[in-house]
């Protein structure tokens, strides 16, 4: 059996999904909220409310589980995240959980660029939590990705809501040089069930991107020119424009990108172009041929 952690985000949805549609028999763990959580209609899903911070109840969660999926992390939350506690913290509970339960293997999701040395909240987080995976014991595999994108993603559809938002003009961090290689949601999706059954790979740091990469600004130019608009693109120093995001979202709660989210165009999020044919037999999807979710938002 497999749980997977933050299944009813973006990419744990859709994980979920398609390890049902495979036959395995998937448990989610949800953390205690008032809200109703997004779970996958319509497919046979066992769910858990438990903490990361409740060893007891994460013992109980991984009852006859072999393999664990952790995707949860708080970094959409932007400024109301809380690093430490969840993606640090939560992943070293999950862990002393995981190697008293004698789960088999835990499959992470990091970040290209995760430096435990790095400016960067999110990257230095992420490496502080590689780093305990790697050394808990328990086996691992460790996808460290670029961004990713599809239906529902905090990437492309953040992107498109806010030159919705701002019309007539977008904000550009810097020049908008940044390097970045797009994954779509389908090729990780792909790579991470076929992992499953892939021993290569096991104790393994694996990078993956799409087979494309693209400047920040031609990102923005591609999906306007899917959404049939156009905006004037004015480049602005990124503390200025983390300044006017942390204003934007404490008076919109749910703004659409989040400060973080800036901290990764900060710098080129990239790796080798032919990882996905090369160790998965995955032709990567065309950025431009792959964003017709958009067109909701025209």
């Amino acid at each position: 059996m497999i749980l997977v952690t933050g299944g009813t985000g973006f990419i744990g949805r859709n994980l979920v999904e398609n390890l049902i549609s495979n036959g395995y028999q998937v448990r989610t763990l949800l953390k205690p909220s008032q809200k109703t959580p997004n779970l996958p209609k319509g497919v046979p899903i066992e769910a858990v409310v438990c903490s990361l911070s409740d060893e007891r109840g994460l013992r109980a969660a991984l009852k006859g589980i072999d393999i664990v999926f952790h995707l949860a992390g708080s970094e959409r939350l932007s400024s109301r995240s809380n690093l430490m506690d969840v993606d640090v913290n939560g992943t070293n509970s999950l862990l002393q959980a995981s190697k008293k339960s004698k789960v088999k293997r835990l499959i992470y999701l990091s970040h290209l660029g995760a430096d435990q040395n790095s400016a960067f909240p999110v990257l230095k987080a992420k490496a502080l939590a590689e780093k305990a995976i790697i050394n808990s014991g328990v086996s691992y595999t460790i996808f460290r990705t670029s961004h990713v994108y599809g239906r529902g993603d905090q990437f492309v559809e953040a992107f498109a809501r806010l030159l919705r938002f701002f019309p007539g003009f977008f904000l550009v961090p810097g020049k908008g040089e940044s390097a970045l290689q797009p994954l779509n949601i389908q090729d990780l999706i792909g790579c991470l069930s076929l992992s499953i059954l892939d021993p290569e790979i096991m104790n393994q740091t694996v990078e993956i991107g799409g087979g494309e990469v693209f400047s920040f600004r031609e990102i923005i130019q591609i999906v306007m020119e899917k959404m049939n608009i156009r905006r004037y693109l004015i480049n602005i120093p990124p503390p200025y424009l983390r300044m006017f995001v942390v204003y934007i979202d404490s008076l919109i709660p749910k703004f659409p990108i989040s400060l973080y989210w800036l901290d990764s165009l900060a710098e080129d999020r990239t790796t080798s172009l032919d990882v996905l044919p090369r160790r998965f037999g995955i032709l990567p999807s065309k950025f431009s041929q792959s964003l017709d979710f958009l067109l909701s938002h025209s």
